[in-house]
């Protein structure tokens, strides 16, 4: 057999050029319908199942690559304490943070950027899920009342795109502290009466739900979306009763109430623009044709002299 490894193989080697490495991530499975989709469909399309409509996590980065117009730019953020509190358990705080940074290219899990939905002024903060499962930080807080402001000195609505499993465990009650801190950014917004508009992507869990998530003027969700504080297991356990159907699901939400619209991804861009141009734009008052002037009055008939 050495023949074959010490001669045979490099020949066919030289001839076709070697070995290709093939990258492994070419196809994706959907969650849902388990079909095989190639990526650059994939990409395409939003990263939803072409197949069965499933709404996979989106970065932020093409969130709002698909939300803004082109020409929308990138907000430095301020930078927040690395690691306030010197948190350790298998791992230092430290090293975690900058192994995220690094494979998602972001200082902390949300990402803000300026530009216009199809010509409307607007400000976006988005979630990036994949950095610490979009935890609320320091940084976090910061970026929303960074986004707050700049709505404000923009006279422009501010959009965020929710998608975190809560508050950060590794800051305590720093990440805490963030909660009250985002619900003051959303103040600052609705005094200087420019919308606020959330959109709840999968998933919205824990302290953020429970601080700015559920403060919008507009309450918006991407379909399947799981939305709430605890889990559901835990409510569960809590309330000893088996918990319905689809619950905390974007469309049980919208069918009691917690929600104003569950809308498609590819249609988020459109609805998001109608919505800016009715809280935004004065709408014109229909005119309304003068009334003619009545007819003038015949004069009075002169009375009969006397013969």
């Amino acid at each position: 057999m050495n023949w074959i490894s010490d001669w045979a193989l490099p020949k066919v080697k030289a001839i076709f050029g070697g070995t290709r490495e093939v990258p492994d991530n070419l196809w994706h499975k959907c969650p849902s319908c388990e079909q095989m989709i190639f990526h650059r469909d994939l990409e395409r399309n939003l990263h939803v199942c072409p197949h069965c409509g499933f709404h996979m996590r989106l970065s932020a980065q093409a969130r709002i690559k698909a939300t803004l117009d082109e020409g929308w730019s990138r907000i430095e953020l301020p930078k927040a304490p690395a690691d306030p509190l010197r948190f350790r358990d298998q791992r230092r705080y430290a090293e975690r943070l900058k192994e995220a940074q690094q494979k998602a290219a972001m200082d902390d899990a949300v990402l803000v950027a300026q530009g216009s939905i199809e010509g409307r002024k607007a400000v976006v903060a988005a979630f990036e899920f994949a950095f610490m499962g979009g935890s609320m930080g320091a940084g976090v807080g910061e970026a929303l009342v960074t986004a707050a402001k700049l709505a404000v000195l923009q006279d422009a609505p501010l959009v965020v795109f929710t998608a975190s499993g809560g508050a950060r465990m590794q800051e305590g009650a720093v990440s805490l502290m963030q909660m009250p801190r985002t619900v003051i950014a959303t103040r600052m917004v609705k005094e200087a009466g420019l919308p606020f508009i959330v959109v709840l992507c999968d998933p919205t869990t824990g302290g953020v739900t429970a601080s700015f998530a559920m403060l919008g003027d507009i309450q918006i969700a991407e379909p399947g979306a799981l939305i709430g504080f605890a889990g559901a297991r835990v409510i569960e356990q809590t309330v000893r009763e088996k918990l319905p159907e689809g619950f905390q699901r974007a469309e049980y939400l919208l069918e009691h109430g917690i929600l104003d619209m569950v809308v498609k991804r590819h249609d988020m861009r459109g609805a998001l623009a109608r919505l800016i141009s009715l809280l935004r734009e004065p709408m014109p008052l229909p005119s309304v044709p003068a009334e003619a002037p009545p007819p003038p009055a015949a004069p009075p008939a002169e009375a009969a002299k006397p013969a």
